[in-house]
């Protein structure tokens, strides 16, 4: 497992992040044994959300209700969540903020998040309220880093003119197949494409210059939730043939190559895994630092439809 130190931090974290957005309805022996699976990979990094779970917290709850760190195993593990939904609307407003962080830490069971993300870009966000919320959290241990998920540069740069704490990672949707993040900037300025339309305002290049990692939730997903491409030979037959070739040869899983294609860019991404299974979990965790050649990096990539012009 490839470990990383974050940027503007000490915390030594995994490439591969085990996301808890499905754990609500398992037992609690089911969740330390997935959690026990992940950190036999060599994860030892756990991405929450107020949002997951059928109630708010709910997935937050469950976590906190099975697994109880030792002292020292907190030291080993990053624990994150995401903040800003409300009933049906976001709020980044300072007191909601505040209660959300409250009532996550309750859930977990925790004394403090090692990192906390704005889950979503909030139309009426006041940065002044963002900075106050961030600063009251740092003042208090309860929240020791900061960053964003699905923000765009000039959102990024609109809370940087308040918040003085580093916004160190960025969460966004990214798959071979989902690649608009990558695609756009291979096409650019070709006229008439779709592949070129820049539908993220350079969030990659952005983040590489200043120094915000990646975080790629969704890695087997065609698109928003559309299902998984792996296996779906249907529509995306030539790839499966290209991930099955590779799996061969580097004798791992198909989950290892589609987590590699992201972990080969120099960008040092992590990858969320969404998955509750343990098989996919180990099988993801293979592709942590698999040396993809720069050919099957592209190969991948032009069989699953984007273009080389």
């Amino acid at each position: 497992m490839k470990t990383m130190t974050l940027p503007h931090t000490t915390l030594p974290a995994s490439n591969i992040i085990l996301g808890l957005m499905r754990i609500e309805p398992l037992s609690d022996d089911e969740i330390r044994a997935l959690v026990g699976q992940a950190r036999d990979a060599g994860i030892n990094f756990f991405d929450h959300a107020v949002v997951y779970g059928d109630s708010l917290h709910g997935c937050e709850r469950r976590f906190g209700d099975a697994i109880a760190f030792s002292p020292a195993e907190r030291d080993q593990v990053i624990v994150q969540s995401k903040v800003g939904l409300a009933d049906g609307y976001w709020d980044f407003s300072t007191e909601h903020i505040l209660e959300s962080v409250d009532e996550s830490l309750r859930s977990l069971k925790l004394e403090h998040l090692d990192i906390l993300l704005l889950h979503r870009p909030d139309a009426l966000v006041v940065p002044d309220e963002v900075a106050s919320a961030f600063d009251t959290l740092e003042a208090s241990g309860k929240v020791r880093n900061f960053g964003i998920s699905n923000h765009t540069p000039a959102q990024v740069e609109l809370l940087k003119r308040s918040v003085k704490q580093p916004l160190i990672v960025n969460q966004v949707q990214l798959s071979i197949t989902h690649a608009n993040l990558v695609a756009a900037g291979v096409a650019a300025n070709m006229n008439g494409l779709d592949q070129s339309i820049d539908r993220d305002n350079g969030i990659l290049d952005y983040s590489r210059l200043n120094d915000i990692t990646l975080q790629a939730w969704s890695p087997f997903q065609k698109g928003f939730f559309d299902g998984v491409f792996l296996g779906d030979r249907e529509q995306y037959g030539e790839l499966n043939d290209v991930i099955d070739e590779l799996a061969g040869k580097y004798d791992v899983e198909p989950e290892a190559i589609a987590v590699a294609w992201i972990t080969r860019h120099p960008a040092d991404m992590q990858v969320v895994l969404g998955t509750t299974n343990r098989d996919r979990v180990r099988a993801s965790a293979a592709g942590s630092e698999l040396p993809l050649t720069r050919q099957e990096w592209y190969r991948l990539f032009t069989a699953a439809g984007h273009l080389l012009p």
